[in-house]
């Protein structure tokens, strides 16, 4: 009992680790965008869906003496795949289709541990109820849940913060080594096993499936949907994603682990104003301004569709004889809504509608589940599902309006809107990216060519930009937006962006004027930033901006010490580096300082409170400097303070990197 219990833990806590250690080793490679999480995700969900299948396969079409060898043979083959660390070959190349590079490279690293350790649970489930016919298995699947919640909370507040990638790693390969030994014993231990009971499945109704199939789905899609939502467009809260996954973790342990905390007649009454909630707040947009009353609403609504959902698993959870076709069937569930958000949606539309399409799914599947017990209870159904089907009308109708063009790919949302400027009479167009500003233009001839936004002329950037010496300058950008930094150009100066996105370059072009008003000569390079920049000879650029956030996201690899001796590589000697530092949530100034420490650099930081009427918002920028006479100017001088220093924050690298040590 206890080595299988000891197993099902440590396989389910490897489990939930090894995705957040791959994928923070690969999301430098990939441009730091928030889509590499997420195909990450679905990889791993399929991986989870594959295991169980397995499962499924071997306990129904193996001996177990057969079973027993071939699990073992396949969990000694699996140390072959260690230590989890990809290879620097697979960095993408310009023009590929990153998440199909993503995923081989996952399958590559990472696929047959990863395979293996979903197998755990239902495979130990199986071993414990042929050796103890008269102890239910499935309490198993509670401990594996929780051990999951533990692994999920560990990462971000015990292990990114004091050990680095690589060694994460390493410590994960040993303790893969470990599980391997247990697993295997249990495996060897299972050889002799008599079957109690045939593990077929051929008693199972289709409708039965499809019941199981789509209670998983749903919160799956929900939980994928509302974090979606929550941090591109609500808030850019650090660590935010964390509620909602614990909370959709905890109802698996709830409603597995212990029958009572499931109150059919209680979940029940609260789903519909629970969904309706979460409606209503896509309806009222000056609600969504609220930050913590829509996180609040939106995850006690994707905990009462989880309870609701798991807990008509648990009462539908067939006799143990079955209990591997019913733990594939909801694997596929979860697949199945994770596919949905991270795939479907952006191929079908144009922009974030998974979470009122996710609402109204849910509202569905419980009318039609519940619609057979009593009119009252039909009626409600009917109602809800119809408002939440308006609702998803409605917000895709708001999401549009105003829009000239919504476009999605792998990297977000993109639409160019117009509307009334604080400044009488004029007329302002925007870039948004999910739910954030990524630049605005006036479009009166007369105004057209003022930088806006983070970039205006008394924001960090404009006072070296508006203080440029020499004829001819040579200025680099790593993040394109609307090319707004492009209007500082001179006559004879150079202007070179550095663009992730191939849709952003597209929009900037035919939607906006400052690359085409330019009197500098523009160019433009489509690739990561930092991947082009290690690939470039040096290009002794006098002013080197980076400004790379997507949605909101923080730029991790472009704030490592390995980014700021390439930043470095390509300026002049007497050149400078500036850093777009702005964020509602952390204080990234520290790890500039750092930095700035340790390759003998003087820094600045300017803030600037913006001009609603010249359409200039708040910003930090960090400015560095080799040379410390290039800072010295009066107006930065009066703008700027010194690089804070803070005790707490170490030196980030590639290898580390710590969000909780800057929360503001």
């Amino acid at each position: 009992m206890w080595l299988r219990v000891s197993a099902i833990f440590l396989g389910a806590f490897l489990l939930f680790q090894v995705e957040p250690i791959l994928a923070k080793q690969i999301h430098p490679w990939f441009g730091g965008s928030a889509a590499v999480w997420t195909i990450c995700l679905v990889f791993f969900q399929t991986g989870l869906l594959a295991g169980y299948l397995y499962a499924h396969w071997a306990a129904t079409h193996l001996r177990p003496r057969t079973l027993g060898l071939v699990h073992a043979a396949l969990l000694g083959l699996s140390l072959l795949s260690l230590p989890v660390i990809p290879s620097a070959a697979w960095k993408p190349g310009d023009g590929e289709d990153p998440a199909l590079r993503i995923a081989v490279l996952l399958v590559a690293t990472a696929g047959l541990p990863y395979f293996l350790l979903a197998t755990t649970s239902p495979l130990m489930q199986v071993w414990h109820w042929r050796e103890c016919a008269r102890s239910l298995p499935y309490k198993l699947y509670a401990v594996a849940n929780f051990a999951s919640l533990c692994a999920l909370l560990a990462y971000p507040f015990l292990i990114e913060p004091n050990i680095a990638t690589r060694r994460q790693a390493w410590l994960w390969s040993v303790a893969y080594a470990g599980y391997v030994a247990l697993a295997g014993a249990a495996a060897w231990r299972s050889r002799r096993h008599a079957a109690l009971a045939d593990c077929r499945d051929a008693t199972t109704r289709w409708s039965e499936r499809l019941t199981w199939l789509t209670l998983a789905a749903v919160p799956s899609m929900l939980l994928m949907a509302a974090t979606n939502f929550l941090t591109q467009t609500i808030a850019s809260v650090p660590f935010l994603w964390l509620v909602p996954l614990s909370l959709y973790l905890v109802s698996f342990v709830l409603c597995f682990g212990w029958e009572r905390a499931y109150s059919a007649g209680l979940y029940v009454r609260l789903l519909p104003p629970a969904l309706v909630a979460m409606a209503w707040f896509l309806w009222q947009p000056r609600l969504s301004g609220r930050h913590w009353a829509a996180i609040a609403v939106d995850s006690l609504g994707l905990f009462v569709c989880s309870m609701f959902s798991h807990g008509e698993l648990a009462r539908r959870k067939p006799e143990p004889g079955r209990l591997t076709s019913f733990y594939a069937w909801v694997a596929g569930g979860g697949a199945l809504g994770g596919l949905v958000v991270a795939v479907a949606a952006p191929l079908i539309f144009p922009g974030d509608f998974e979470l009122p399409a996710a609402l109204t799914a849910a509202g569905l599947t419980a009318l039609l589940l519940l619609g057979g017990r009593g009119w009252a209870l039909a009626a409600v159904g009917v109602v809800v599902t119809a408002f939440l089907a308006l609702t998803t009308v409605h917000y895709a109708q708001s999401f549009l309006s105003g829009a000239q063009v919504a476009v999605r790919d792998f990297y977000g949302s993109l639409r160019v809107m117009e509307f009334p400027s604080a400044r009488q009479g004029e007329t302002i167009r925007m870039l948004v990216h999910g739910g954030v500003d990524h630049g605005r233009q006036f479009l009166s001839p007369e105004l057209r060519r003022l930088p806006t936004t983070y970039y205006g002329l008394e924001s960090g950037i404009g006072l070296i930009l508006g203080h440029l010496e020499g004829s001819a300058a040579r200025i680099g950008v790593i993040g394109l937006g609307t090319g707004t930094l492009a209007t500082y150009g001179r006559p004879r100066d150079s202007v070179r962006f550095y663009e992730l996105n191939p849709k952003v370059i597209e929009l900037a072009h035919r939607y906006f004027y400052f690359l085409a008003d330019s009197r500098a000569a523009v160019e433009i390079v489509a690739g990561d930033g930092r991947l082009s920049l290690e690939r470039e000879a040096a290009q002794e650029f006098d002013v080197l901006a980076v400004d790379a956030f997507a949605a909101g996201a923080i730029p991790v690899h472009l704030l490592s010490l390995e980014a700021f001796a390439v930043y470095l590589r390509h300026l002049k000697a007497g050149g400078v580096l500036a850093l777009n530092i702005t964020s509602g949530g952390l204080n990234l100034a520290p790890v500039v300082a750092r930095a700035a420490e340790a390759l003998g650099c003087h820094g600045l930081v300017v803030h600037h409170l913006g001009t609603p009427e010249e359409e200039t918002c708040a910003s930090t920028w960090a400015l560095l400097a080799r040379e410390p006479g290039r800072l010295s100017h009066d107006a930065l001088l009066r703008a700027g303070t010194p690089l804070p220093a803070n005790p707490r924050v170490r030196l980030w690298t590639d290898d580390y990197s710590n969000l909780l040590a800057v929360l503001k």
